[in-house]
């Protein structure tokens, strides 16, 4: 991949990466905002209850997308962001474009999902 794709991969990323930070500072906030207006009836609780959990998880969720950035990021570094980890295919600009973070090319992904675990033997 050429030094202009990089960069503009690596734009992407360092995006996605500031808009997913500020989520999660979102979420956190959310879940360990207290809500407390002094009813403390059983319904009440549990919907605050849902709420932080809620918010919790949709913390966990912008934490993995992050993790996947900083990979995607470090792989841009190394000099091996845009090939397949599985077979050393390049990934083509249309999948990367959709989802900046791929580690795979579409048939090796296809086939990790189908067999359900990422350390499949290479072609």
């Amino acid at each position: 991949m050429d030094a202009e794709k990089l960069a503009h991969f690596k734009k992407l990323l360092k995006e996605q990466l500031t808009r997913h930070l500020a989520n999660i500072k979102t979420e956190q906030a959310a879940a360990l905002d207290p809500m407390d207006d002094g009813v403390k009836d059983s319904v009440d609780m549990s919907l605050l209850d849902v709420s932080r959990e809620t918010a919790l998880r949709l913390g966990e969720r912008e934490s993995a997308m992050v993790a996947a950035i900083d990979q995607a990021l470090m792989r841009i570094d190394e000099g091996t962001y845009g090939t397949c980890a599985r077979c050393g295919k390049e990934i083509p600009l249309a999948r990367l474009e959709a989802v900046p973070t791929a580690r795979y090319d579409a048939e090796c992904q296809t086939l990790i999902e189908q067999l359900g675990d990422e350390e499949t033997p290479s072609l």
